[in-house]
């Protein structure tokens, strides 16, 4: 799963593995909130990747000309590497 922009907390063994990118000034889903769920997505054993970008707001898109540029192949590769 690849995951932007929310806020969702729920975590179980049944989740896929995730990859999320949020920006630290995300006024609708918290940084931290997608963190955490990632933390507990990791405690249960699931393959996660998490990056969070300095400065970025809500709907970074694919963050071109942005800190956040290349998150697109980052998320490619994470999604490649749990296909194997």
């Amino acid at each position: 799963m690849i995951m932007q922009y929310t806020g969702y907390s729920a975590v179980s063994a049944k989740d896929a593995p995730t990859y999320v990118c949020v920006g630290t000034r995300d006024g609708i889903a918290n940084w931290r909130t997608m963190q955490s769920r990632l933390q507990g997505l990791e405690a249960l054993g699931l393959p996660t990747e998490f990056h969070s970008y300095e400065g970025l707001s809500h709907g970074f898109g694919l963050g071109t000309g942005t800190v956040a540029e290349g998150w697109i192949n980052d998320a490619a590769a994470f999604w490649e590497a749990q296909c194997k």
